[in-house]
């Protein structure tokens, strides 16, 4: 399992999800499969951290949207 940090550079947003299959959700992503991220194509996968389960990942994803995905990347990287 992986979480994951797309972001858009078309409407300045960052998108936080998990997924088993990191290459084929990106995909899915910037084909506009994604209700969620259609508007932001294209969408670049900018963090990614793989995770042992899936209760693991949902629990990172909770708490990076919970901080927001930009002050997560800021407080791992010490920007």
């Amino acid at each position: 399992m992986y979480v994951y940090i797309l972001y858009s550079k078309t409407i300045l947003k960052y998108y936080v999800g998990q997924t088993a299959n990191i290459e084929k959700r990106v995909l899915r992503h910037n084909a506009g499969y994604v209700k969620s991220t259609k508007r932001g194509l294209p969408w670049v996968l900018i963090y990614k951290i793989k995770v042992h389960s899936m209760c693991e990942a949902l629990l990172l994803e909770r708490k990076i949207k919970k901080r927001g995905a930009k002050r997560y990347l800021d407080n791992q990287f010490g920007v």
